[in-house]
């Protein structure tokens, strides 16, 4: 019935447009302070709600880095994936998905660093924990795909490359060692990690 339907609809979008006004929120602040400088009565403040309503949407600070991050790193995902379409060489392809995913992790080195570590140690049943996790399964699902069109490779292969792909990219992000190195020293290093598992790859830039 039409009249049931409508408080249903402005109550979804109450809560839509709440949800974009936090993110927004805690996407300004962690990138202008980090995560850490940053308080959830801050985020609600700038977000125009109460702190009650804002621990509806998450839970804590950890969680509010992961609806924005993941927001941001699969929009790196899918602009890599569009670039790698294009892109003929395994490697160069494969980087072309890495690559925005490193810029996108260090925008801000603290907030990327501590996004990485809610991954791995957040709570999986907490939603934006499991959109993170997707993520990586997707990324991991694109590199595969790349790899795969080399012939010399099978499926099965494909995923198991991709999957280390992706522990290299954690570690390479993670790693305290690389806290004052650049997007194209970690990308650098990345793809000579790769190199050396790809049938023919060049390590060189290309």
């Amino acid at each position: 019935m039409p009249s049931a339907s409508r408080p249903q609809g402005r109550r979804e979008r109450n809560k839509q447009q709440k949800l974009e006004r936090i993110t927004a929120a805690a996407s300004e602040l962690f990138a202008e302070y980090g995560v850490d400088e940053v308080t959830t009565q801050q985020i609600a403040e700038r977000a125009d709600i109460g702190t009650g309503t804002l621990f509806l949407y998450a839970k804590s600070k950890g969680e509010l880095l992961l609806l924005v991050q993941n927001t941001h790193y699969s929009e790196s995902l899918e602009r890599g994936t569009r670039d790698a379409e294009g892109i003929t060489d395994t490697l160069d392809a494969v980087m072309a998905i890495v690559r925005p995913i490193v810029e996108c992790n260090r925008t801000q080195i603290e907030n990327g660093r501590t996004y990485l570590r809610e991954m791995v140690f957040g709570d999986p049943e907490e939603p934006r924990h499991n959109d993170a996790l997707m993520i990586t399964a997707r990324t991991e699902s694109a590199i595969a795909a790349v790899i795969g069109r080399d012939a010399r490779i099978d499926e099965h292969e494909a995923a198991t490359l991709a999957h280390i792909v992706s522990a290299i990219m954690f570690v390479s992000m993670a790693a305290s060692v690389n806290l004052a190195a650049s997007v194209e020293d970690i990308a650098m290093d990345i793809r000579g990690q790769i190199a050396v598992m790809l049938p023919g790859a060049d390590s060189g830039h290309t």
